[in-house]
């Protein structure tokens, strides 16, 4: 750009070039990261995309000065964070900042007599690419070799973006856009953008696999864009999404790729007897764990539900699978549960269903599967590969079954499932009538514990704090909705939470401030039917987009948690593992727990569970002298298992509340909710707090599972 010497002038190539919509991206990034859609734009909104993409940042004195500390706080965040900003660490003046907390200092500082000040990401591009807008449908495809190193592409999967820019957030965030496998084109058209990916695929000698971007223009083009050599691999990357769809589950693909790149390899090194050995030792190993598919223990995993938690209970229901699936003790298939508060059912679901974006999609599939002649076709061009990487049962339909059909498909049930039904105790009664084996608490635990009233109640009763708080009825509020709002003003001052009283996680839970938000929080709890939206209360309560809020017959107010004046004040989520000692007692390992920090006043459904969301730090940091942290650590350890065992919780739990310190050990612990079916997505912070006790991530579940069996063998372990 510099090269160009005319910054404007070079703004008028560009348009001259490119057309008056381009898309500006850092030319070596990959995730999307710096990219900017330009739709006719001015010079500085150009030059802004552009400087983004060089990981360039200008700070003006008049923005920055005018800011509140709070927003001065979030405007750093943002402008450290890599998907938004320009991440760290960043150079000013030929030095070299590396925290956070330094470049709010220096901004602070020079921006008192500087009008404008210049960052740039020390790990910056020297180069940025400009590109003509292309309108039509984007795609990914997955190609991959086969054991001749023939090019295969997978299914190509279209891109429905929410916004023009497929960028980091769309592309890993569940909901933000939709992933349809196979693109939705006539099969003549999906046949060509496969022939022409594989063409790709060949000429760029790309070895095992890789993904190619690129769109098909509404007069039937197909413009590839995007090579990559690698691809993402969360569980909603395309990567799995099209394996899923020839039948291979994510362990098994990953199987075929690490094979496959041992076997490319050869040809590489010139002293491959090592290499050689080490395929020959796989390939074995592969041989073995198929044969031996019978014997493992029968996992079904229940995810999915109808609360507005269900998008992470499929989250976490994928993890718990794929964990299983790699192993050698268990085989796991997926459960999806569907319904409403009168009736759930269940649904055995193949592997490309249980991968599609969220639990909606899951249940469109599970209403209307069909499986795509475009998908068949690829099916029989891989049918050496699943062969040899899975069982060669194909990929089934999904199918509707009883608890009784479930009694004789699975050994042990891992219940992924958040709110209702799971928590609540639903499915544990059907599971125990017919002496199955599952995770986690019984029924009567979980109907106490997904009541966080009645949660309250009982740990207050037992000298253990808690918010004060009281419950507040429909029926009130339908008679005189003043009346309503003054009862609650004259027991609670502003600000204060409002919450359904029997859901999980952070689902509608709000901070009150004002008569205004809380007339707008009961407007929606209180609503006749889920379809009775009131877009005034929406905006009054600042909603995230897709943000759901359930219907409820009563509303939970408890007072706001503060600092009081200690000495230090942290919210902290606690996990925890039950165990049996050698005279057959249960007992709590409870881990160290995890300090949580939100962006906002509550932590986040997001923040908790999904990946880049949020900041848990493990261990917690309750002081900074060693000696006084571990005392802290294990008084809290006690309460946190105390509350556990007297809500009579069995087999895991993660337990959320405040903790106010004084110096230099005095605890209070302020108990927020237990949660019996804790979240169990890739991110959340109780695998951190395993990890600190020796636990893998599959060593946990395994205790989980362990546990239940071995419960269910002798009934209820006292």
């Amino acid at each position: 750009m510099e090269k160009c010497g005319n910054r404007k002038l070079f703004f008028d190539t560009v348009k001259k070039t490119c057309g008056n919509n381009f898309v500006v991206k850092a030319a070596n990034q990959g995730s999307s990261i710096g990219i900017s859609a330009c739709n006719n734009p001015d010079f500085e909104t150009f030059i802004q995309a552009v400087d983004k993409a060089f990981f360039i940042e200008n700070i003006f004195a008049t923005e920055w000065n005018v800011l509140s500390q709070t927003d001065k706080i979030k405007n750093v965040r943002q402008l450290t964070d890599i998907r938004e900003g320009i991440g760290m660490p960043v150079m000013y003046g030929g030095k070299i900042i590396f925290h956070p907390d330094n470049l709010f200092q220096l901004l602070e500082e020079e921006l008192k007599s500087k009008t404008e000040i210049q960052l740039h990401a020390v790990q910056g591009e020297s180069e940025v690419l400009i590109e003509s807008f292309i309108e039509g449908k984007e795609f990914s495809c997955i190609v991959i070799a086969d054991e001749n190193g023939k090019a295969i592409a997978l299914p190509p999967t279209e891109i429905r973006k929410g916004k023009e820019v497929f960028d980091y957030r769309a592309k890993y965030l569940p909901g933000l856009s939709r992933k349809i496998t196979p693109i939705e084109l006539p099969i003549e058209q999906i046949e060509r953008i496969s022939t022409t990916c594989e063409k790709l695929f060949s000429s760029l000698y790309f070895d095992v696999y890789a993904r190619i971007d690129g769109f098909m223009t509404h007069d039937g083009r197909i413009i590839l864009n995007d090579p990559n050599t690698t691809s993402g691999m969360l569980p909603s990357s395309f990567f799995f999404h099209q394996a899923a769809e020839i039948g291979l589950n994510p362990s098994q693909f990953l199987t075929y790729i690490i094979r496959n790149s041992i076997k490319a390899r050869i040809k590489d090194f010139k002293e491959h007897g090592k290499v050689n050995l080490l395929l020959q030792k796989m390939d074995v190993a592969i041989d073995v764990f198929n044969k031996h598919v019978k014997e493992k223990i029968r996992v079904a995993v229940l995810m999915g539900g109808f609360s507005s938690e269900r998008h992470i209970s499929i989250e976490s229901g994928r993890n718990i699978y794929e964990k299983l699936a790699s192993s050698a003790k268990y085989a796991p298939f997926p459960v999806f549960v569907s319904g409403n508060n009168d009736e759930h059912m269940l649904h055995a679901i193949p592997i490309n269903v249980m991968l599609k974006d969220n639990a909606d999609d899951i249940l469109e599939k599970v209403n209307h599967y069909k499986q795509h002649d475009a998908v068949l076709k690829t099916i029989i061009k891989c049918s050496d590969i699943t062969t040899k990487y899975t069982d060669n049962k194909g990929v089934q339909k999904p199918h509707t079954i009883s608890y009784n059909d479930l009694k004789k498909m699975a050994d042990v049930v891992f219940i992924a499932l958040h709110g209702r039904p799971g928590e609540d105790g639903q499915v544990q009664q059907h599971l125990d009538a017919l002496h199955i084996a599952y995770n986690g608490s019984g029924v009567a635990s979980s109907q106490t514990t997904i009541n966080k009233y009645e949660t309250n109640e009982i740990l207050l009763h037992h000298n253990l704090k808690a918010a004060r708080h009281d419950l507040f009825y429909k029926n009130d509020w339908a008679d005189d909705e003043n009346k309503f709002i003054a009862a609650i003003e004259k027991k609670f001052s502003y600000p204060f939470i409002a919450k359904p009283v029997d859901d999980g996680c952070s689902s509608a839970v709000k901070v009150i401030r004002n008569s205004e938000v809380l007339r707008a929080f009961c407007k929606l709890l209180f609503r006749k039917i889920e379809s009775d939206w009131n877009t005034d209360a929406e905006k009054t309560l600042h909603l995230k987009p897709k943000e759901e809020f359930p219907v409820k017959q009563n509303i939970l107010i408890e007072e706001l948690i503060a600092a009081n004046g200690c000495d230090h004040f942290l919210e902290i989520t606690g996990g925890m593992l039950m165990k049996i000692n050698d005279k057959g007692e249960k007992y709590f390992d409870v881990f160290e727990a995890s300090e949580a920090l939100s962006e906002g006043d509550i932590l986040s459904l997001e923040e908790k569970f999904l990946a880049g969301q949020g900041q848990n730090i493990t261990p917690a940091r309750y002081s900074a002298n060693a000696e006084h942290n571990a005392i802290i650590s294990q008084k809290i350890k006690e309460q946190l298992g105390k509350a556990a065992m007297l809500l009579k919780v069995e087999g895991y739990c993660r337990i959320d509340a405040f903790v106010r310190i004084n110096k230099p050990t005095d605890v209070e612990v302020i108990f927020i909710e237990v949660n019996s079916l804790p979240g169990m997505t890739p991110a959340t912070c109780i695998y951190h707090q395993a990890a600190l006790d020796n636990l893998k991530p599959y060593d946990f579940i395994d205790g989980i599972l362990d546990f239940a069996m071995r419960k269910n063998k002798v009934g209820s372990l006292s």
